[in-house]
């Protein structure tokens, strides 16, 4: 069942502040997860500026995933895809990536709203070359259930497997319930979360609200709809100790220092059209 619950604290990312639940100090990771912002829902202006400026990541795969909105994605590979409501994106860092995250400027007026996740990377693949796949909403596999629909992001569950590969063997699950909707969550996962972005649910005889990561114990647990609900159920198997500072994810301090010192030579890999602002590394 539950084990406790994680309350979200606001930040600001430069451009707009957002929800974070992990890392935490009572619980570092859920599985391979080690990071996880809710962002918004913001409303964004046409001709306003909500974006997250070019940046470098290690050792990690990032999970862009929106409930609402679009936004553009470009990075050091030459890469420049649209991410609209439903779509997942997965970068993996690897060895080394920079990256940003902007929105058209020219568009009309919408609600920007949806989860950015970092997926941590197996030792043996923390030096990967870096890749990136998008996968529009109709590649992933639908869920449905009494007062439930969903659809599976990342892993295998309910008997259909998601297109997405990943060495960290991590679960991902997007699930809208009904008031009195409930559904069984799976249990062959030895670490598993469940983040409510809006709504309540009730987990066993505890009701989780809005802005809340339920972390689970092992067995079985069901989730039940107290108001309507929009859940992200998250998981894998536990993974020995990481670091993680600023963007970087490794399982030395050698491999964080040397990508420092790197951002700091600015000898990162440049984004093809997106290179003219630097981000300063933080002390």
């Amino acid at each position: 069942m539950l084990d406790f619950v994680i309350n979200s604290r606001t930040r600001d990312i430069g451009g707009f502040q957002v929800k974070r639940l992990l890392p935490a100090s009572r619980q570092r990771m859920i599985g391979p997860f080690i990071f996880l912002d809710h962002m918004g829902p913001l409303t964004i202006a046409r001709g306003a500026s909500a974006d997250i400026l070019p940046h470098p990541h290690i050792g990690l795969s990032t999970v862009t995933y929106l409930f609402e909105g679009a936004n553009v994605h470009r990075d050091s590979l030459g890469t420049r895809q649209i991410v609209r409501a439903g779509d997942l994106n997965i970068m993996t860092a690897g060895r080394g990536i920079v990256h940003s995250e902007r929105h058209d400027r020219e568009a009309p007026e919408m609600t920007f709203h949806g989860v950015q996740i970092w997926v941590a990377l197996p030792e043996a693949n923390e030096d990967d070359a870096p890749s990136f796949a998008h996968h529009p909403a109709g590649t992933l596999p639908e869920l449905a259930e009494p007062g439930v629909r969903g659809r599976l992001l990342i892993g295998s569950a309910y008997g259909v497997t998601s297109p997405i590969e990943h060495p960290s063997r991590p679960l991902m699950i997007d699930l809208a319930i009904d008031r009195a909707g409930c559904i069984d969550l799976p249990t062959a996962i030895e670490q598993r979360g469940v983040y409510v972005a809006s709504g309540r649910v009730r987990i066993g005889e505890t009701e989780v609200a809005a802005d809340q990561l339920a972390v689970l114990r092992p067995g079985a647990t069901r989730l039940e709809g107290v108001d309507p609900a929009r859940v992200v159920v998250i998981g894998g198997p536990a993974m020995g100790k990481r670091l993680i500072d600023w963007n970087f994810v490794a399982s030395t301090q050698d491999r964080i220092d040397r990508a420092r010192q790197a951002w700091l030579d600015q000898t990162f890999p440049k984004i093809p059209g997106d290179d003219q602002e630097f981000v300063p590394l933080p002390r």
